[in-house]
């Protein structure tokens, strides 16, 4: 018996669309295939999701799966109803859950549309992964990459395809509780071009295609991050039959940085200083994304005081501004000490100086971190 789609996102009848969007995101993250590459029950769970959220997120579709469940689209031949959805379904029309798309609409891999008259075949869609440093995900950047994607080759002509009459899609009707509907299944022939190879050079394949490389630029938004996947509308691998290109789909990986650790669109720094300048007071160049800053520390700073730098963060992705850097001041407490210096510290044993004395605004361990998230 197939899950129920509500169990598989984890969310009620009731949710909103925003809920059941953000439901699938966070499965979908958890379950993409490059956090899980090569496994099969990642990659099922993956599938599933994606199934169950065509469905959810489809105001028409929803309300007939819930009233009559799965058997709503029984004998629609997967289409419709989410089943037999493929990677390249999933990333053509969900890529953009991922955190973001370079313009263009999904629509389905195969077909560019549901209106009359020839559809227009899709090319297959490319994947990649690209690298970023932390400085490059704060201020975004345009990156080239070669990629060897299949292009229709020269001198490559055609016929229009016998069994389907050019219209790439032969039709069948199947009884359902919901009465007779009629469906389109790509023309096995043509493969859904409309269109049969009559001539082809020699270094084209049977679909009349061959591998380039090509440099494609690519422009990453600051402020992505970790497992999101942009899409690049038309520089996958063309579609047989003067189709439509498929995509490039970009998963997005970042380094780690050697100081600053990033949380959400706030950075974290953990600076580190000596008893002395503790009482004293002094001033540390730190790191930051767009170069060193120079902060100030007061006379008498305590171990795990947090500064804040408002703005020094990330950028946020959805344009809602910039995060901050939360420096972290941990007082460096000395191993080992020479005979004249124990002699002092012995000596302010005592003191009152050297008394703790907590006031209202140092605050405990938890409420700092009670702020950090407020």
């Amino acid at each position: 018996m197939k899950e129920d789609y509500y169990e598989i996102l984890g969310v009620g009848k009731s949710a909103s669309a925003a809920e059941i969007k953000k439901a699938y995101r966070k499965m979908a993250l958890k379950y993409h295939p490059d956090k899980n590459p090569g496994d099969s029950k990642a990659e099922d769970m993956f599938k599933k999701a994606a199934e169950a959220y065509e469905v959810l997120s489809n105001a028409d579709k929803k309300a007939r799966y819930d009233q009559f469940g799965h058997a709503a689209f029984d004998g629609s031949g997967g289409f419709g109803g989410g089943g037999g959805m493929n990677m390249d379904d999933i990333f053509s029309q969900f890529g953009d859950i991922f955190g973001g798309a370079f313009g263009g609409s999904g629509g389905f891999s195969g077909f560019g549309g549901f209106g009359g008259g020839q559809r227009r075949a899709k090319g297959s869609n490319l994947r990649i992964r690209v690298k970023l440093t932390l400085e490059e995900v704060a201020n975004g950047v345009e990156k080239k990459v070669k990629v060897r994607r299949k292009l229709q080759a020269d001198g490559v002509t055609y016929n229009t395809c016998s069994t389907c009459g050019g219209s790439g899609q032969v039709t069948k009707i199947t009884n359902t509780i919901l009465g007779r509907m009629q469906t389109a299944a790509t023309c096995s022939a043509c493969g859904g071009s409309g269109q049969v190879i009559n001539k082809k050079p020699s270094d084209a394949d049977a679909q009349g295609l061959k591998v380039v490389e090509e440099t494609v630029s690519i422009k990453i938004p600051a402020g992505v991050e970790e497992g999101m996947q942009l899409k690049v509308p038309g520089k996958g691998n063309d579609a047989p039959g003067n189709g439509i290109a498929g995509d490039l789909l970009v998963a997005i990986e970042t380094e780690d940085h050697s100081t600053l650790k990033r949380e959400g669109d706030n950075l974290h720094y953990d600076l580190y200083i000596s008893i002395s300048e503790a009482v004293l007071g002094t001033s540390k160049e730190i790191d930051a994304v767009g170069g060193k800053v120079r902060i100030k520390l007061e006379s008498g700073i305590q171990s795990g005081k947090i500064l804040r730098l408002r703005g020094k963060g990330i950028s946020s992705i959805n344009g809602y501004g910039s995060g901050d850097l939360l420096v972290h001041v941990n007082v460096w407490t000395p191993k080992e000490l020479n005979k004249e210096q124990k002699e002092f510290f012995e000596r302010m044993q005592g003191n009152e100086n050297f008394e703790p004395k907590p006031e209202k605004s140092d605050k405990s361990f938890f409420e700092k971190v009670k702020d950090m998230f407020s």
